[in-house]
């Protein structure tokens, strides 16, 4: 069933590997290039890694040389900051290089530290000014249907993002429009720079509210890998024309357990001696 909706040519460059496999590397990724600039919004990037596996080693059909193919399935970061988990998964995916992994955050890279897509192959948007990545999808799901072209358009963003208006226009615009080509997927780490996502803002209970806005709604452990498969298959096959929405409660840092026992890991700290010793427990627990 992995590999059942991707692109043959796809598939035939892709190693065997389970999802678990893929998870780790890109969290492996993602540490060494925080390595590289000694920061970067690594406990998001640890904490989305599983459902990042999913949707590129699973979920979506694209090609690897090519990632303007007209029948790809869009792949939107509306969190920009996110960008380093992003390229980790393009790395792992073979999108991007291995070898432009140290140039991350350098100058003249195709890596900035936030996400721009005139510099990434495979980066479908420029994310930065947050609560704006749905309302692209929207346009891109409603240009999508005028075409006929059958790809789906799965927009990551995250919960900091359900405090933007424009959020819940978009959510409203896409039930209204019954945009069956649309998966959302929320990462609810309920972290955001001034402090608990719920504490800035209550968004909950977000079950009931999308579907009040005509959404077909899942919310799983977004770092329970067979869950994110089931809830992502079911997206897809849903039979009624409704957008869809995997809502993911992910852990900040998953992975690193001394990471992940931080407070107030929106910009995680990390010192210098801590880097390899990250990567150092992230292998063990590979192993164990």
């Amino acid at each position: 069933m992995q590999s059942s909706i991707l692109d043959a040519a796809r598939a035939q460059h892709l190693p065997n590997l389970t999802l678990a496999d893929r998870a780790y590397n890109i969290r492996r990724n993602a540490l060494k290039m925080g390595k590289v600039q000694g920061q970067g919004y690594i406990a998001q990037a640890l904490g989305i890694a599983d459902v990042l596996a999913v949707s590129y080693f699973h979920a979506l059909n694209y090609r690897p040389h090519d990632p303007q193919w007209e029948g790809r399935d869009r792949f939107l970061l509306s969190i920009g900051h996110y960008a380093i988990a992003l390229y980790s998964a393009l790395i792992e995916a073979g999108v991007l290089p291995e070898d432009e992994l140290p140039t991350y955050g350098t100058d003249d890279s195709r890596l900035p530290m936030s996400g721009m897509a005139a510099y990434t192959p495979g980066m479908e948007i420029t994310g930065g000014s947050l609560g704006q990545g749905l309302g692209i999808a929207v346009g891109m799901c409603l240009g999508l249907k005028r075409k006929d072209n059958p790809a789906f358009v799965y927009n990551l963003f995250s919960d900091g993002e359900l405090d933007e208006g424009s959020t819940w226009e978009a959510a409203m615009s896409a039930g209204s429009f019954k945009l069956d080509n649309l998966i959302g997927i929320v990462d609810v780490n309920n972290m955001q720079a001034d402090g608990p996502s719920t504490g800035v803002l209550n968004f909950e209970p977000l079950v009931p509210k999308f579907e009040a806005f005509g959404w077909y709604v899942q919310r799983v452990d977004g770092n329970d890998i067979e869950a994110l498969v089931a809830a992502f298959d079911a997206a897809r096959a849903y039979p009624d024309a409704k957008p869809r929405i995997v809502i993911c409660d992910t852990k900040m840092a998953k992975g690193v357990r001394f990471l992940e026992e931080r407070d107030r890991n929106h910009f995680l700290r990390v010192e210098p001696e801590e880097w390899d010793e990250a990567l150092t427990i992230l292998d063990a627990g590979r192993q164990a």
